[in-house]
């Protein structure tokens, strides 16, 4: 087997768990959605292109997991093709030089200060979170519920609930209410695949934040993950700067994970 040059790209499993949650959860949404929402999935390699115009999430918008510059084409002709702010998502700091040189030929510029890619190994003992919030998972009888909580929270419109809610009852998904006094306030997914895990859905109902929340679901997902086998969890938030702090950040760092890399987004120029 021959080893990989230093100017080919490697594809990591933290983005490939990420990439396979995205293409399973293309799979597994309603035929009405996927015709209505226009909602597109494209596999290449370990990687996707995903594409739901009327969702304003980067997540729903990108290309990710990519290695080779054939499958770069490919995918980017196929999101040219598709409507609405698109990305691809690239480690720049590990990037190949013909991929960079790839990159500026078609005009994607950078965006923000992109995302932080994060990972911990799984915890050696069952977790504890103490405090007035309450986590369990969620019933298939309230999938609506859930993803409408979730949906909102990331600023998506009513039409687009069903997305998340057809991950209830679906094999490799466990999804989690955060509770305070019974009432659901708070939203968390987790993905299972191959001895990862990929967390994501984390969303607080706005007159609930700051109570504890999302560290109480992070807990609940990593004790989840490690009854059904997870060796590795990963997940993604906004790269923090000194003007722009994120809490959530700081509960996956609080919670053991660390930063490995920083994934740019790079935005397709508007009329492409």
């Amino acid at each position: 087997m021959d080893r990989p040059s230093a100017s080919r790209q490697v594809v990591p499993e933290e983005d490939i768990i990420e990439a396979r949650a995205f293409i399973d959860l293309f799979m597994i949404a309603p035929q009405t959605l996927v015709d209505q929402a226009e909602f597109r999935c494209m596999q290449l390699g370990a990687g996707c292109a995903i594409s739901l115009p009327n969702a304003p999430a980067i997540g729903l918008n990108r290309i990710l997991g990519l290695a080779t510059l054939e499958d770069l084409d490919t995918a980017y002709e196929w999101m040219s093709r598709k409507a609405g702010r698109r990305y691809l998502q690239m480690n720049a700091a590990t990037a190949p030089q013909q991929t960079h040189d790839w990159i500026r030929k078609r005009g994607l510029v950078p965006q923000g200060n992109g995302w932080a890619k994060l990972r911990r190994t799984v915890p050696s003992t069952p977790l504890i979170h103490s405090g007035e919030v309450a986590t369990r998972q969620v019933k298939v009888t309230e999938a609506e519920i859930f993803g409408s909580m979730m949906g909102a929270g990331f600023g998506f419109p009513a039409s687009l609930t069903p997305l998340w809610s057809a991950i209830a009852g679906k094999e490799g998904w466990a999804r989690f209410f955060a509770e305070l006094n019974g009432k659901p306030i708070a939203t968390g997914a987790m993905y299972a695949s191959g001895g990862y895990a990929w967390l994501g859905g984390g969303a607080t109902v706005p007159e609930f934040r700051n109570r504890g929340a999302q560290k109480a679901l992070i807990t609940a997902r990593l004790n989840q993950g490690a009854s059904q086998g997870v060796q590795t969890f990963v997940v993604e938030t906004a790269q923090p700067s000194a003007d722009e702090p994120n809490i959530s950040h700081a509960n996956l760092i609080g919670a053991g994970f660390e930063q490995i890399y920083t994934r740019m987004n790079y935005r397709f120029p508007d009329g492409s």
